[in-house]
């Protein structure tokens, strides 16, 4: 047996999360009934990252084993196929063998994600980013994300009734952007815990607007109590940029 990565991209909007559930469609439940459709047979999908009901992915990553695909020359009119069977809402984007220990989850060594902010009201980000109609403290908010990197205990960034044995977590990159007349979080680490980013965005919004102070924010982070963070931004924000892998 080989082992392949595929890496994906959907828009998240449709779909009550990336991981197949029941009773429930999902990006992978999409994949995997095109890729029934067209191998003719079935192929049980490994997954990299989760993301919640509504987020977005510009690259997302899972893996499979099989007897063999063809060359990658076919290979790619084989992408091509699978692209016209699945909904205009998701793409593959690559397949490509890899060792037969890869593992799509637990080789990455980071993952990289946004959240984007407008302020002035644009039917056209609408379904891509938060309408947020208040001004700003751009200053005040790369200062909190700032912070963030000296911290690494990420409990009251983590929704209740998750499944982990620590909240511990490395962040490699944290910053705020304006681009293109949005206002976008951009955070790259090691792991991110359930509800994290959404939590860290909300969280700092106070910031930005003056509701809390930068040493309010810190004393959140360092009480580890998941009640004194906002994660109520929705998920239309959110996008999983890139998994990072070293090979």
């Amino acid at each position: 047996m080989l082992r392949y990565f595929i890496e994906v991209a959907y828009k998240g909007t449709r779909y009550s999360g990336f991981q197949i559930q029941q009773n429930a469609n999902s990006v992978q439940a999409e994949i995997e009934k095109a890729l029934k459709i067209y191998f003719k047979e079935a192929i049980s999908l490994t997954c990299s990252s989760r993301t919640d009901a509504g987020v977005h992915a510009t690259g997302n990553y899972f893996h499979f084993d099989s007897k063999g695909l063809p060359e990658q020359e076919i290979l790619n009119e084989v992408i091509y196929n699978l692209n016209a069977i699945l909904p205009e809402d998701i793409v593959v984007k690559r397949i490509f063998a890899v060792g037969p220990a890869a593992h799509s989850r637990f080789d990455a060594t980071s993952r990289v994600y946004q959240y984007a902010v407008y302020q002035t009201k644009d039917p056209f980000v609408a379904d891509r980013a938060y309408y947020y109609p208040y001004t700003l403290d751009i200053v005040k908010l790369q200062e909190a994300a700032g912070i963030l990197m000296r911290y690494h205990d990420f409990t009251s960034f983590s929704k209740r009734n998750t499944q982990v044995k620590t909240f511990n977590c490395n962040i490699f990159n944290s910053e705020w952007i304006v681009q293109n007349n949005l206002t976008v979080y951009r955070v790259e680490a090691n792991r991110f815990l359930r509800g994290m980013v959404r939590g860290l965005v909300g969280t700092m919004l106070k910031v930005g607007t003056g509701k809390i102070s930068v040493a309010c924010f810190c004393d959140i982070i360092e009480s580890k109590d998941c009640t004194k963070a906002d994660f109520s931004v929705p998920a239309c924000g959110l996008f999983l940029l890139e998994v990072r892998y070293n090979f």
